[in-house]
């Protein structure tokens, strides 16, 4: 008998992991990649007014590969990602929604004192050929480098558009962040530490967010940005999902997402 308490136990827990904490069908999740995570949630708050009668839930992330993970194996419905799907995923039946474009950013601890950099430079800083703020003009400070693991939607977008990013080898003495929010967390916890993630406006409070070339990463000119995407299991969609996806590419969701410095996709 108490092996078979201990079997329901573990099995209920399998459940609790790949749901997110809620088993499957107990409402609509929304899961994956944190880019863009806090105008999600603004998205969903409006969505929730106006159908108060769906149980919506924006959970933390578990990454893009998690959010798809999650829908396809039908432990969800809808997950969020930041990376263009791969041919198998999308041979597997995953149909893909963009919704917005969101800036790649580059943001400091503000002990710093830095507000701008060249594209030269940020390569210097995290290949570790500078290593002291002051070599900048900034505070005699060591400089504490945060990056993101390989696969990130942030570092691919970096790698193929930023100067000198793609075949740029990062300092060995540099943190690596799960998750966009632990790359947030770092930089505003550490002092002297710079890192990059998604761009919304919060993180204009307690961070110091840089110019890069003279541009903001708002600017038009400036060159880095991830695409945040919806995706679901073709033949899945149910009504539930469809009010969601099409508030989410509604005028109320557009104005959202620009208000948090994200660029709506129309298409």
């Amino acid at each position: 008998m108490r092996r078979s308490i201990v079997g329901l136990a573990v099995s209920l827990g399998m459940v609790f992991f790949h749901t997110g904490g809620a088993v499957a069908g107990s409402g609509l999740n929304v899961v994956g990649t944190g880019d863009g995570l806090e105008m999600l949630r603004e998205i969903g708050d409006g969505f929730s007014v106006e159908h108060p009668d769906i149980d919506l839930s924006i959970p933390p992330s578990i990454g893009s590969g998690g959010g798809i993970a999650a829908v396809s194996s039908g432990a969800e419905r809808l997950g969020r990602v930041a990376r263009p799907l791969k041919e198998s995923e999308v041979a597997s039946g995953l149909v893909y929604l963009p919704i917005a474009k969101i800036p790649s950013a580059v943001f400091t601890h503000p002990s710093t004192g830095i507000s701008a950099l060249s594209s030269e430079e940020l390569v210097k800083l995290y290949s570790g050929k500078i290593t002291n703020w002051s070599e900048l003009g900034g505070a005699d400070l060591r400089v504490k480098l945060v990056r993101r693991e390989d696969a990130d939607s942030t570092l691919q977008v970096l790698r193929g558009s930023m100067p000198g990013w793609k075949d740029l080898t990062f300092a060995p003495r540099s943190k690596t962040a799960v998750t966009t929010q632990d790359a947030i967390n770092t930089a505003m916890d550490v002092e002297g530490a710079i890192a990059f993630g998604p761009y919304s406006q919060p993180l204009e409070t307690g961070l110091s967010v840089l110019k890069i070339d003279g541009h903001h990463p708002t600017d038009e000119a400036y060159p880095s940005a991830v695409t945040l995407a919806l995706i679901y299991k073709d033949g899945t969609l149910d009504g539930e999902m469809e009010a969601f996806v099409d508030f989410s590419r509604s005028d109320k969701a557009h104005a959202l997402i620009e208000n948090y410095g994200g660029v709506p996709v129309t298409k």
